[in-house]
Parts: C-alpha cells; structure tokens; sequence
C-alpha cells in the first residue's frame, strides 16, 4: 500500500498523525511544507505517490489549498483532507470547490481523524469508481430480471412499426423506453416528439395535437402544425394517455385508423405518417368501465404492452442508479462526483421510491450540492429516506440509524439478523445498528473499531466525572490505573 502524505508545519500535529497510523498498519510519509510536497510529486513515478493527502490549510510557502489545486492536477482521483484550525466558511467552501474528499478542523479528536483518513482510503481503492467514465450515458439502465424483460422486448421490436403502449407508475423512466424504441426502428432517423397530454390544458390540447389554422381563434396570427406534422416519418409520443380528453379520443382513433387530420379552423385533410407510442400509469381497462376511456381506441393502441417495473421492483438496480445519477449530476454542475458509501447504498434499496426513478435522480441532484462529504453516509441522505439519527453531535460516531434495512442486515449472522428485527431502542440498538453498516461496507476491523469509540466513550465519561483523577476515574470503571493509563495513551487520549 502506499504511504499517507501527512503536510503540517507543526511537528506535533505530524508526530500524532503518524504514530496513529502506524498503530493501524497505515504507512505515512511526513511533510512540513507545501514546497516539499510539490518537490516530491515532481519525482515520484505515476505509482509512487500518496494513497491519501493530509494537509494543513495555512503553512509557511504556500497554503493547503494551492497545493490541493496543483496536486488535483497530476492526481485528480487522490483523496485530499485539508486541516485548518481556522474554522471558517470561507475556507470550507474552497477546500470542496477545489475537489477536497474531506474539511477537519483543529483542534480534532484523534479516533475521528484516523477513523476519516481510513474511510478515504477505501475509497481512494474503489477502482471501480476511480476509473468510472465520465463518457457517453447509456440509454437505459437494469440488470434486474424485470428490466431484462424489457431490454429484450425493445430488441424484438426493433425491426417493427407497431404501435406499442408503455404502462408503468409515474416517474418509472416510461419516456426512455420510448425513446429506445425509436432509436432502434426503422424511423430512427426520423423525429421523436413527445407530449404529455396530463400536462396541457384540454382547450390547448386539440391544437397541439393537430395544429391549427390562421385565425382559427383567438391568437391565433398565424398557422402552426401540429405534433403530428411534427412527428412525420418518425414517432410520437403520447405521455398520460389516459388522461385525454373524451372528445379528443375520437379525433386520436380517426387518425390511427387513416393517417389523416384537419387543423383546427382547417378544412383540408392533412395526411401524417406516424409511429405512436402511449403511456399511462392508470388502469386504462378500468378507465374503459368506467366510461372514461373508448374502448375502440383502447385496442387501437394496446397492440403491443409493456410493462415497466417501478424501482421498487428492481431494488438491485438502485446503487448502479445511484452512483450513474451522482455522475451526471456531477458532469452538470462541473464538479467532482460525489461516491456514496454501501451503508448509504443498503439505506436507499430499502427505501420504496414512491417517485421511481425520477426520485431518486432529484435525490442524487440533491446530494451532490448538499451532501457536506465527497462520501455520502446514511446521515447525509434526504429527510424522506427516514434515516432517523441519534441525538448527539450528528458526527459518524455519534449518530448512528436506529433502524437497519433488510439490505444492511442481510450479510451478517442469521442471530443477528433476528436481533435486528426487533424493535429495540437505546444505545445498544444504535449499536448493534453501526456494527452491522460496517460489516456490509466490508470492514474486517469491526470488533477494533468499535471497541476503541466505546472504551474512548466509557474512560471520558469516568474523567469528566472526577474531574480528570485518572486513579478514581479507573476505581470508577473497575480497572486498574495502569490498565487506565495505557488505554489513554492507545486511544490518543492524552
């Protein structure tokens, strides 16, 4: 593995840094300005550089922030933690504008430190999301049997002209499908318009459709085709067809069943050549009962049906989603992509999406301006994913899910999975809950990790309560005053 590069003008602040590490098995490399670094970088072979970059913010020859910018040029992918005691907006804003992974001010509690310099290590080993193209989006993303289905379905199409209905909840990605079964027709060539028809005023929506004549009514200055016209020789779209209006229903048959239309206020039939493709997320057969719907145009349309899975339904899909989403949004705002930790991951499968798809790109939109780390923890998720988080400073030690998602548990021992069922309550659960994130997120140094917060915990608590006696303190907890001194000077008490 490759050293830790710790830039500090402070030689305690170094010494702390590396003895800690050390104490982990982490390598590190020392630095007391930003010139030496620079001078080291300029050396130093493509594999030969940190693992991590832990530099002071304000240091004699150049501050930490021109060095995050000069070593964001030659490793943009490197995890950079800037220190600063100067606990400002300012700074803050600038270490993440400039690509920083993490923002530690000082005074800071040195498990906590070490405990973030090891989280940008896993990550800085994600090769997957190191390397991960920023290059041409896919049009359609799922490896879920359901989305399987569907893929093979707009295979089988491709070489047709059929009409083809798309049903499916809102927000479930029905327009992509669309659009997949056009480009892969034979009118790929040709124009794809879409309309929703849920989303113009029914007054409105006869003109769109068909265009209207000059003087037709009023406003109207001049003539104007239609979507139809629009879409000649190529598809139209017809989002929330259930939604049309009765009357308009007629008129939609008449032109499937010829090809032909008039304008509005026109008299002369116009003759479209057009692919349609419909879409509801309502019952159209129950529509049809109803009355609301013509049964007629009804099998006109339904020729061949499609059914999209909501996200829900293809909860395996969800981090591939997710760490697409976070992309996208990232190459949108011209900022580096944030990545988002399993146990973050295991929090969003077990949400349902009541907004499919949609939602959670508008939550990953979210979460790259909001998320305050480049790593998105369960804390960070919006509201509405119902991550409910312990009173306590809102920091990864203290604030921990009461609940686990099946997804989170699913890994560990079945006793544990039992365990997690139950609605317990109080710090044990909280506990139980971290250790069981941790284990999905693959750590193999759980029982350490752990064992070290509690025992920082229960020795703090003893020594603000006698006022900082370390003798009474250990009579207190029920250990020796050697046993006492040793795990202060471990846990970087001191």
């Amino acid at each position: 593995m490759k050293p830790i590069w710790i830039v500090d003008d402070d030689q305690s602040i170094r010494f702390v840094l590396e003895k800690a590490l050390l104490r982990e098995h982490l390598p590190t490399r020392s630095f007391s300005s930003s010139r030496e670094v620079l001078a080291a970088l300029s050396t130093a072979a493509e594999d030969e550089g940190p693992q991590i970059l832990v530099s002071d913010i304000r240091m004699p020859g150049g501050s930490g922030l021109e060095l995050l910018d000069k070593v964001k040029t030659k490793y943009p992918g490197l995890p950079v933690i800037i220190m600063t005691a100067f606990s400002d907006l300012d700074s803050a804003v600038s270490a993440f504008q400039g690509g920083a992974f993490e923002y530690l001010p000082k005074p800071f509690d040195l498990p906590k430190a070490v405990e973030l310099i090891r989280r940008a290590v896993e990550e800085s080993q994600r090769e997957e999301v190191s390397e991960e193209s920023m290059t041409e989006s896919p049009e359609m993303l799922g490896q879920a049997p359901a989305m399987q289905d569907v893929f093979r379905a707009i295979g089988r199409l491709s070489p047709s002209n059929v009409t083809v209905m798309i049903t499916g909840e809102s927000g479930s990605g029905k327009e992509l499908v669309a659009r997949a079964l056009h480009k892969h027709s034979p009118r790929a060539k040709g124009p794809f318009v879409a309309i929703n028809t849920a989303a113009i005023p029914k007054d409105l929506l006869e003109s769109e459709l068909f265009g209207h004549e000059r003087g037709a009514f009023t406003g109207a200055q001049t003539m104007r085709r239609g979507r139809f016209e629009q879409a000649d020789g190529g598809t139209l779209f017809l989002d929330e067809i259930g939604d049309m209006p009765f009357e308009l229903q007629t008129r939609l048959l008449r032109v499937l069943s010829d090809g032909h239309f008039y304008r509005v206020g026109g008299h002369t039939a116009v003759k479209a050549n057009v692919r349609v493709i419909a879409a509801t997320h309502q019952d159209l057969e129950l529509r049809v009962k109803e009355g609301g719907f013509r049964e007629d145009l009804f099998h006109r349309l339904n020729v061949i049906r499609l059914r999209l899975p909501a996200l829900r339904e293809r909860k395996e899909d969800v981090p591939m989603l997710t760490r697409h989403f976070l992309q996208q949004s990232a190459q949108q705002l011209g900022v580096e992509p944030k990545r988002i930790s399993d146990a973050a991951l295991a929090w969003l499968e077990g949400f349902g999406f009541p907004g499919n798809v949609r939602q959670l790109e508008n939550m990953c939109h979210w979460l790259t301006v909001m998320a305050p780390a480049q790593v998105i923890e369960p804390k960070d998720l919006p509201p509405e994913v119902g991550v409910h988080l312990a009173a306590g400073d809102g920091d990864v030690d203290s604030a921990v899910a009461h609940v686990v998602p099946v997804s989170v548990a699913a890994p560990v021992a079945s006793s544990l999975n039992a365990a997690l069922a139950q609605p317990t309550v109080g710090w044990e659960s909280e506990l139980q809950a971290e250790a069981a994130a941790l284990l999905c997120a693959g750590r193999t140094d759980v029982w350490d990790a752990l064992t070290q917060r509690v025992e920082s915990r229960l020795i703090l608590a003893a020594l603000a309560h006698t006022k900082g006696r370390r003798i009474e303190a250990a009579q207190k907890l029920g250990i020796g005053r050697n046993t006492i001194t040793r795990k202060i000077q471990e846990l970087g008490l001191e």
